[in-house]
C-alpha cells in the first residue's frame, strides 16, 4: 500500500509583475507570475527589526488563467493554494537546467496596490459552482438506536 502525502502551498503575497498569459501549441491558457512574501524578524540578540522577502513562481492554467491574468498587476494583493512543482530542462548548452514553482488551482485577489480592501473580483471556487447529484437510494432508512447521545457542552470547563 502507497503512503499518503501531502503537497500543498498557501501564500498571501504581493505581484511582482503583471501575470504573462500564453497558450500552449494545443490551446491551453497558463498565466505565469512572480509573487513576492515578507518575513519581518529581529536576529539573535538584535533589538532591530530586519526584512527578508522570498520570492514565489506561480503558474495558473486553463480558464483560471484566462479570467484572473487582466487582474494579476505588479502590487496587488493576493492569497495563492496550489502545489509545488519542479521542472527540469536542457539549456542551449546542453546543461540540465530546474526550476520549482507553485502550480496554483486557486487565487483570490485581496485588494489593489497598497490597498488593504478586497477586490470586487474572486474566481470561483470548484467547491462553489459544484451541485451535487440527486440522492439515488430508493430504500427506506431506518433509525439508529446504537448511536450514542451527543453531550452538550459544559460552562464549567476552566479553559
Amino acid at each position: 500500500m502507497a503512503e499518503k502525502s501531502l503537497n500543498k502551498v498557501q501564500l498571501i503575497g504581493r505581484l511582482g509583475k503583471d501575470a504573462d498569459l500564453r497558450y500552449t501549441p494545443n490551446g491551453k491558457a497558463v498565466a505565469s507570475f512572480s509573487l513576492a512574501t515578507n518575513e519581518r524578524f529581529k536576529p539573535g540578540d538584535s533589538d532591530e527589526w530586519q526584512d527578508k522577502t522570498e520570492w514565489h513562481n506561480i503558474v495558473v492554467w486553463g480558464k483560471t488563467a484566462e479570467s484572473l491574468a487582466e487582474y494579476l498587476t505588479k502590487g496587488q494583493r493576493i492569497y495563492v493554494d496550489g502545489r509545488l512543482q519542479t521542472r527540469s530542462w536542457e539549456d542551449q548548452s546542453g546543461n540540465k537546467r530546474y526550476t520549482t514553482e507553485i502550480v496554483a488551482w486557486d487565487v483570490i485577489l485581496l485588494g489593489g496596490r497598497g490597498d488593504s480592501s478586497s477586490s470586487s473580483y474572486r474566481p470561483p471556487h470548484p467547491a462553489e459552482t459544484y451541485t451535487p447529484p440527486a440522492p439515488t437510494h430508493t430504500g427506506t432508512v431506518s433509525d439508529n438506536h446504537d448511536v450514542e447521545p451527543v453531550e452538550e457542552p459544559r460552562d464549567d470547563i476552566p479553559f
